[in-house]
């Protein structure tokens, strides 16, 4: 357990005040600090499960419409990392083959004989080579060559043809805005992260809801008392601000770009988990306001409060970024 930030009477009404400036001052300093986000290098850590990151990583880079980050994206919304994902339109599998695109474009991956669409190390060079086929198909439409190619997948290439570039599909439209989306969040940070314009309407929403008591599974609706756990905070605070949170910490996680330590703003989501190397094993989430310090939700019995980052169990952070 965090040790409590514990402040009472006057006492909690300076703190409050120190807190308020404190977010103010960095959020100002850190807007004209941060000028933009260079390019991407790598996955970020923990995005990708570990038996999985070394085939995203390699095969990530097998055509130039595609990158480890866009793969690592497209898997994870195809079956969130399942590899036994099955749909009821049959597509099987991590990269969600239908059993007549896996007759054709499976590949033996690992070299052992066979083409398994069950097998991560069969079914993830099949979709980045599945990705490149496509990409080819499409390379003289007009517009992304890598939208282009996620609009291909989700559509087929020849209405990428036919309309010229992504057609006016809603669900392929869709498709390819959450993947691109998705990617910002797999892609290890090559430079600095710029500050988002919610962040501080997120931070007032959070400091408002100071002492208020906990509940798990609370989203602070009338029914739930006006309360909430840590991830339920977190949504309504961004939701306040028209930013759209998955419900749950750990998916929280993939929806914007990951600022290194050094490089927090108050108003990213700050994350903890068990396992420092694995996203989905994230268990709590905060608000950062600066300071080294968060508001969040943090366990039942207790109430939304201060608290600091710095534990053995901080796993790193987002910056949410609307869709």
């Amino acid at each position: 357990m965090r040790k409590a930030w514990v402040a009472t009477g006057v006492g909690f009404g300076l703190v409050m005040c120190f807190m308020a400036l404190l977010v103010i001052g960095t959020y100002s300093a850190a807007s004209g600090l941060f000028g933009g986000r260079g390019g991407a290098v790598g996955l970020a850590k923990g995005a990708v499960p570990a038996a999985y990151q070394p085939l995203v990583q390699k095969w990530g880079n097998y055509c130039p419409a595609l990158n480890p980050a866009l793969l690592a994206a497209q898997l994870y919304q195809e079956s969130g990392w399942n590899p036994k994902a099955q749909s009821p339109a049959a597509a099987q599998g991590i990269a969600q083959f239908i059993p007549g695109t896996w007759a054709t474009h499976g590949v033996d991956g690992d070299g052992d004989g066979d083409r398994d669409v069950w097998d991560p190390k069969d079914a993830i060079p099949s979709a980045a080579k599945y990705d490149c086929t496509l990409a080819k198909h499409v390379e003289d439409v007009p517009g992304d060559p890598t939208d282009n190619m996620l609009a291909a997948y989700n559509a087929g290439p020849y209405a990428v043809v036919k309309y010229g570039g992504v057609p006016p599909y809603r669900e392929t439209r869709n498709y390819v805005q959450v993947i691109r989306k998705l990617e910002k969040s797999f892609a290890a940070p090559a430079g600095r992260v710029s500050p988002s314009r919610q962040a501080a309407g997120a931070i007032d929403f959070a400091q408002r809801k100071l002492g208020t008591p906990y509940l798990w599974g609370g989203d602070g609706t009338p029914e739930d008392g006006g309360r909430f756990d840590c991830s339920g905070l977190t949504k309504a605070a961004y939701a306040s601000v028209g930013i759209e949170l998955p419900r749950v910490a750990n998916d929280q996680w993939n929806t914007g770009p990951h600022p290194k330590r050094n490089e927090l703003l108050p108003g990213d989501l700050v994350f903890f988990a068990h396992d420092l190397n694995d996203s989905r094993s994230i268990y709590h989430v905060g608000i950062y306001v600066g300071g080294g310090y968060m508001i969040d939700a943090p366990y039942t019995g207790a109430k939304i409060r201060f608290d600091p980052i710095d534990t053995p169990d901080y796993f790193g952070a987002t910056r949410p970024t609307a869709s």
